[in-house]
């Protein structure tokens, strides 16, 4: 899934899977959601979104049934260490 980076209050990355029906929403502590059986007209509405974090608490959060899990900032995080670990550098 794409992500969409973003900086409306505290979400920091949002994306859609069509062919699913799934919206994922990043926030800033690392914490993510996935919320099933959301319409391609909401994700459009929520993408666009001049009030990104008004339009997820008013439209999202408490309509849609949400998972919890992690960002993938972990592995975002390795792949940086290994692009700018020194050469011989074994730490």
């Amino acid at each position: 899934m794409d992500m969409k980076r973003i900086n409306a209050g505290k979400l920091r990355a949002i994306g859609y899977d069509a062919r699913e029906r799934i919206l994922r929403v990043e926030f800033d502590d690392g914490s993510a959601i996935d919320y099933a059986g959301v319409g391609s007209e909401v994700w459009r509405r929520f993408s666009t979104s001049g009030a990104a974090w008004s339009f997820y608490r008013d439209n999202i959060e408490e309509e849609f049934a949400g998972k919890r899990g992690r960002a993938a900032v972990a592995n975002q995080r390795a792949a940086l260490d290994a692009l700018f670990k020194n050469p011989g550098d074994d730490s």
